[in-house]
């Protein structure tokens, strides 16, 4: 009997930018702009930890800026 493992419960900041396909900095951005109330929260971003519905969240709002970007280039 072969069986799979389940998906990950949690993410740290590191493995959620690499689940969305973007890089650390531009995470780091994404998670400024839309979830923290002021940039001195974003000391405790190291020791947050995402669930796979944050990520849901947060990867409607990177491919909305990406569009965003993309429109305004043109």
């Amino acid at each position: 009997m072969r069986t799979t493992r389940p998906p990950k419960g949690y993410y740290n900041e590191a493995e959620a930018a690499r689940q969305l396909g973007v890089t650390l900095d531009e995470f780091r951005a994404l998670v400024r702009d839309h979830l923290l109330e002021d940039d001195e929260h974003l000391a405790n971003l190291p020791r947050m930890y995402f669930q796979p519905s944050d990520l849901v969240v947060l990867r409607m709002l990177a491919s909305r800026r990406c569009r965003d970007a993309c429109a305004a280039a043109r």
